[in-house]
């Protein structure tokens, strides 16, 4: 591979000659982060459908020789990662110009990115560079049968909506996808692919803003990085009630969460909300308690590892999801579990 490659003046590009799969693979410090390793597991599946090669894109200065590997390990046929030290840390205008110069060189069918910071800034100036579509904040990801071209569903309308859109007109296809809303590609030890490594073309690195510092939120994590999730949903009737919900959550170690319902009424705020017009998580347990299960809330949890609902419907939707269920009155419920899990705690 000639890392001395110029600029393609390609302009209004269709799906003639476009092919692949790409996927952003974001890191700091030199080390790749969580978000890419879902995105390959999104774009694993997009490749096989498309009969087509997935690659990892990779902006940085460095980036670590073992987390390129790890990508191949966990899906990506070809990592190519782009070193310059203007993109050490995120600016837009290198890391957007970067991007669409390997856009013009390489010709991918798609490309996808996480819906974070680093995303929702990066992809429009992108896309607008390479006079393509793009869709934000996607739940899912497929390939329409016959066409070829992405399916990109994400919520509308405040989330009372999905809503499924395709761009058959330009390449690449372009979406970026909600974090936690699938999980880690697996790692496959030995796997193979290749490695390419070039430098930023130096006008490429031009940007007017400067990154001066960064300041750590050292605030507690919220719903999205925890292990354990507990939400509570209209089946607490009132407010004051979600005292016993968070009682739960405190006694699992467990974050505090809540379907629309219950934010909506004023009961929690809005940082707790589950669901597509709230967070994605993606828990090793979560605890569904007084929540029907509306799809909206659904597609905002289902990929924990373990749900548990507890809901006086038998016929509630939650159940179609969970691994386990109880069905039964919440206030009599919740509080028998506390005891027995401060029991269990204590050796009692």
């Amino acid at each position: 591979m000639n890392s001395e490659l110029r600029r393609s003046n390609t302009e209004h590009p269709t799906s003639k000659g476009c092919s692949g799969v790409w996927i952003l693979a974001e890191q700091a410090e030199g080390k790749i982060q969580r978000i890419g390793l879902e995105l390959l597991t999104r774009g694993r599946h997009l490749a096989c459908k498309r009969g087509t090669t997935l690659t990892a894109v990779v902006l940085g200065d460095g980036t670590e020789e073992a987390g390129l590997r790890e990508l191949i390990e966990r899906g990506a046929d070809r990592v190519i990662a782009v070193d310059g030290a203007e993109l050490r840390h995120f600016l837009v205008e290198p890391y957007a110009a970067c991007l669409a110069w390997l856009i013009a060189e390489y010709k991918p069918e798609i490309v996808i990115a996480g819906a974070t910071s680093l995303g929702r800034t990066l992809m429009p100036y992108v896309a607008v560079r390479a006079h393509a579509g793009l869709t934000a904040d996607c739940t899912e990801l497929d390939i329409e049968d016959g066409t070829g071209n992405l399916l990109q569903t994400r919520p509308a309308i405040g989330g009372n909506i999905l809503a499924t859109i395709k761009t058959p007109e330009r390449r690449p296809q372009m979406a970026t996808v909600r974090p936690r809303s699938t999980r880690p590609a697996p790692r496959v030890q030995g796997r193979t692919g290749d490695i390419l490594r070039l430098p930023a073309p130096a006008d490429c690195l031009k940007t007017r803003v400067r990154r001066r510092g960064f300041i750590h939120d050292e605030s507690e994590h919220g719903v999205q990085d925890a292990d354990i999730v507990v939400s509570a949903g209209r089946g607490v009737k009132k407010g004051e009630n979600v005292a016993l919900i968070r009682e739960l959550a405190e006694t699992l170690a467990g974050a505090l969460g809540a379907s629309r319902d219950v934010v909506d009424r004023g009961w929690l705020s809005y940082p707790h909300q589950v669901g597509l017009s709230g967070k994605t998580v993606s828990p090793k347990l979560y605890v569904a308690v007084g929540i029907s299960g509306a799809i909206q809330h659904l597609a905002g949890m289902q990929t924990a590892e373990t749900i548990v609902a507890i809901n006086n419907d038998p016929d509630a939707q939650i159940f179609r999801v969970a691994d386990y269920g109880i069905v039964g009155d919440l206030f009599d419920v919740v509080p028998a579990l506390i005891e027995r899990i401060q029991k269990e705690r204590h050796g009692l």
